[in-house]
């Protein structure tokens, strides 16, 4: 696994920007947050960036800093290897390889950034997806000397399946191939033909060479590679557009509680609790109960003791209406008329049990707050991750397969199309026996 040599250490502690600097809590109280998802092959140097970027921002605290250089000399190594950072588990460290999803927090002066450092190995594709799931910026990191491998197919599938808005390839270890920029444009055309050939779309897609190891076009340019011109990481990642509200989306509130004090002084109090999943609810908007269709209009908006005229969405609020419409947990109030629903769905699975997915197998659907009975009706195809191929003829899905199948649900599920709304388009598979999730989905 790459390492970082005590000589390159000392070295940046004199050379790095005083604009990292990492800022005090209060500082970054109120800035954007971009979420991460870090992804490549076993040994392609995900920690090791990880590291360099803590190390580079100056998120370390100084008896870390110590306590990672005390770790590796009694591995027997004669540098400080930065990748222990994020290798929390014992099996991690001793392995030298990530084996679970860690989340990793730093800021600049900009913004606060949510790191989830996922596995590079096949069998944790699963936690490939869960860390990937909410991420406004998926890292791939190809090796200079390998290439374009499978695990760079399946990662670039993933960042599509999941609507990933931004992608950048992280073509690291470029030191380790002369910073050759012959080598460099032959991957970035041999992953933009894998891009156009199979029609991965969802995603604007950006490419970088970098060292991790030695922390070039990571936070400062690379003397070595004075003939690429574009952002260093940072840069790219201070630049990316942040929809923290999804305001712009298709207005969902799905209500988790029903109020109803019952007191003297409230005895006709009728509030429906929820987040607002995405989009706005504003005082007199007209909204739609679903399922029973029930409209009325929204009389006021509750956070606490406070009084609102306008909710968006990340808000959990109360919504009292004019009219008594007998909505309850699972239901879900919408701007009037604007989800067309149904029981029986179509989506994309990631399946994430040992047990295999068959037809004719049932399992409970959690939707949010809502929970259905849903059975499986058949398997449209599966998508074979090493060369992207869809396979057709299949008798069930195993261990990390995704596909597509088609669920019927005992009630109606109130979802979008992931496509459309990734707030709204996503569910989990539960085992009716175990209790383990065995399945991730998103709406087709």
């Amino acid at each position: 696994m790459p390492q970082f040599p005590n000589e390159a250490l000392e070295l940046m502690i004199n050379v790095r920007k005083q604009p990292w600097k990492r800022e005090s809590s209060m500082d970054i109280s109120n800035k954007q947050v971009l979420r991460i998802a870090t992804a490549g092959s076993v040994d392609d140097g995900k920690s090791t960036l990880i590291g360099r970027l803590l190390f580079d921002t100056k998120s370390i605290t100084s008896d870390k800093l110590l306590a990672i250089e005390e770790s590796s000399r009694r591995k027997g190594l004669d540098y400080t290897d930065l990748s222990l950072l994020t290798d929390g588990l014992v099996a991690e460290r001793e392995q030298g390889i990530t084996i679970d999803v860690a989340h990793i927090y730093f800021a600049t002066k900009s913004r606060k950034y949510i790191i989830a450092d996922t596995p590079g190995h096949i069998e944790y594709t699963r936690n490939m997806v869960t860390g990937a799931s909410n991420a406004d910026v998926s890292l791939i990191l190809i090796d200079a000397r390998n290439g374009l491998v499978e695990q760079t197919r399946r990662h670039l599938y993933i960042a599509h399946l999941l609507r990933v808005p931004k992608v950048v390839v992280c073509v690291n270890k470029m030191d380790l191939v002369n910073y050759s920029q012959a080598r460099f444009e032959s991957i970035v055309n041999e992953v933009k033909a894998l891009v156009d050939k199979a029609s991965l779309t969802g995603f604007d897609i950006s490419f970088l060479p970098i060292s991790s190891l030695y922390g070039e076009n990571i936070i400062t340019d690379s003397e070595h590679m004075s003939w690429y011109l574009g952002d260093s990481l940072i840069e790219a990642l201070e630049s990316v557009e942040v929809k923290s509200h999804q305001t712009d989306l298709p207005t969902r509130f799905p209500i988790q509680h029903v109020i109803r004090p019952k007191t003297n002084e409230h005895h006709d109090y009728r509030g429906y609790a929820g987040k607002v999943a995405s989009g706005t609810l504003k005082v007199g908007d007209k909204v739609t109960v679903l399922p029973s269709g029930a409209v009325s209009e929204i009389k006021s908006i509750q956070k606490y003791k406070t009084e609102l005229k306008e909710a968006i969405a990340g808000e959990s609020v109360s919504i009292l209406l004019k009219d008594d419409v007998g909505a309850s947990r699972g239901d879900m109030l919408v701007k009037e008329g604007s989800l067309n629903f149904g029981n029986e769905i179509t989506s994309d699975v990631c399946w994430m049990d040992n047990a295999p997915l068959v037809a004719g197998r049932t399992y409970k659907l959690q939707h949010g707050v809502s929970e259905s009975r849903v059975k499986v009706l058949g398997l449209n195809h599966k998508v074979n991750t090493e060369s992207l191929l869809v396979e057709t003829n299949i008798s069930g899905f195993q261990l990390n397969d995704i596909g597509e199948v088609v669920l019927k649900s005992s009630k109606p599920v109130l979802a979008d199309s992931y496509k459309q709304n990734r707030r709204n388009g996503a569910f989990i598979l539960i085992d009716e026996f175990t209790n383990n999730t065995v399945g991730v989905g998103f709406v087709a």
